[in-house]
C-alpha cells in the first residue's frame, strides 16, 4: 500500500506543477494610483480571469514595474507583459499616433474618442511602428477634453494666455506655445508639485487627472468649454507574450477589449456628473470662453499645428495625411452611427 501511495502522491504532485506551469500570469505596468483611468485594465484582467478559469490572470502594478516615461522601454525588452504610456511622453518613439493629439480636432465624446483611436490603431503604419519597440496596440484609454485649472486671476481671452506657463505635453503644449503659452511636459505625477511651487500656472488634465493628482486642490478656476484635446493613452502588450498565450487565452483578451472599455466610459461618465460638485465644494471659478474666443484659438492653435504636423511627419516617411484623413472620416462615420 505504501508503494501505491507513493506513486499516487508522485503523480498528485506532478499534475500539480503541470497544471501551475501552465497558468499565464502577466505582469502590466501603470502609474499613480487606480483612478478611472485605469479601470478598464482592471475590468479585462477580470474578464480575461473569468473567462478562463483563473488560468490566465493579471498583476497591475502602479508604478512598481517602471516609470510611466518608460513603459513602452520595459515592453521592448519583456520586462513585463502589458502597459499603459501616453503618447506625449516620446513622441519620436510613437509619431504615427501623435495625430491623435493633435489640438482642435473636434472629438467630442468619449466614445468618439474610442472610435478615431483604435481606427488609428488599426492603421499599418501604426503596427509597424510599435513593433519597433516589440509591443502590439491593444486599445485605447479615453479621455475627455483637456481643461485647466489655474491659479491668480481667470483668464478667458487669448491674449491673456501670452506667457502663461502651463503643464500641457504633445500637441496641447504645441498648441498653448502657438496663444504665447510657455509648455513643460513634467509628468502627470510631478504636476501637483509644480503648480504648487509655482514653476507652473496652469495644468491642462482631464477632470479625473485633476482629482486624483490633487491640482485642483490648488486651483482658483477652471476652463468649462476650451476643449482643446487630449492625450492619447494607449494600453499596449508585448508581442512575444501575446504570441505565446494559447488561443482560447488571446481569444480572452482580444474579445474583452471591448466590454472593458464600455466598462471604462461608463464609470467615467459617474465621475463627470460629479464634477461639478467638486468645483462648488472647493470654490473653483468656472471660466467660460466666448464663441468668439474660441475661433481664435482654433484658427492660431489648431489648424497651422495640423499642416505642420502633415508635413513633418510625411517628411520622416509616415502616411500623415493619410493618418489625418482617416481620423476626421472616423469621426464623421461615428457620429453618423449615432
Amino acid at each position: 500500500m505504501s508503494s501505491i501511495t507513493a506513486k499516487l502522491l508522485a503523480t498528485a504532485v506532478a499534475f500539480t506543477f503541470v497544471t501551475e506551469a501552465a497558468a499565464t500570469e502577466w505582469n502590466v505596468s501603470v502609474w499613480g494610483s487606480r483612478r478611472a483611468f485605469t479601470e478598464h485594465i482592471h475590468k479585462i484582467a477580470d474578464l480575461v480571469s473569468e473567462k478562463t478559469g483563473g488560468e490566465f490572470t493579471m498583476n497591475i502594478s502602479y508604478g512598481g514595474l517602471s516609470k510611466n516615461t518608460e513603459n513602452l522601454d520595459g515592453i521592448s525588452i519583456g520586462a513585463f507583459e502589458m502597459a499603459q504610456f501616453c503618447a506625449g511622453y516620446h513622441e519620436d518613439k510613437n509619431r504615427a499616433i501623435t495625430v491623435l493629439e493633435l489640438p482642435f480636432l473636434g472629438v467630442n465624446t468619449l466614445a468618439e474618442e474610442v472610435a478615431v483611436s483604435h481606427a488609428v490603431y488599426a492603421h499599418p503604419a501604426v503596427a509597424e511602428e510599435m513593433a519597433q519597440w516589440n509591443a502590439r496596440m491593444l486599445m485605447t484609454s479615453p479621455m475627455p477634453q483637456y481643461n485647466l485649472v489655474g491659479t491668480g486671476e481667470p483668464r478667458d481671452e487669448l491674449a491673456e494666455f501670452d506667457g502663461m506657463r502651463v503643464r500641457a505635453t504633445g500637441g496641447l503644449g504645441q498648441a498653448f506655445a502657438a496663444v504665447g503659452g510657455v509648455p513643460t511636459s513634467v509628468t502627470s505625477a510631478e504636476a501637483y508639485q509644480a503648480m504648487e511651487s509655482g514653476v507652473v500656472d496652469t495644468v491642462a488634465f482631464a477632470q479625473h487627472a485633476h482629482l486624483s493628482f490633487g491640482t485642483i486642490n490648488q486651483a482658483d478656476w477652471w476652463t468649462e468649454n476650451l476643449n482643446p484635446g487630449t492625450v492619447n493613452c494607449p494600453v499596449v502588450v508585448n508581442i512575444d507574450a501575446y504570441n505565446a498565450l494559447t488561443d482560447a487565452e488571446r481569444t480572452a483578451l482580444d474579445e474583452s477589449v471591448d466590454e472593458a472599455i464600455a466598462y471604462y466610459i461608463d464609470n467615467y461618465r459617474v465621475l463627470l456628473k460629479q464634477w461639478d460638485d467638486v468645483l462648488a465644494e472647493k470654490g473653483v471659478q468656472k471660466v467660460v470662453f466666448s464663441d468668439e474666443e474660441l475661433a481664435k484659438f482654433q484658427e492660431v492653435a489648431g489648424k497651422p499645428i495640423h499642416k505642420a504636423w502633415i508635413e513633418s511627419m510625411g517628411a520622416q516617411g509616415l502616411p500623415a495625411q493619410e493618418l489625418y484623413d482617416l481620423v476626421l472620416s472616423t469621426l464623421k462615420q461615428a457620429r453618423a452611427a449615432n
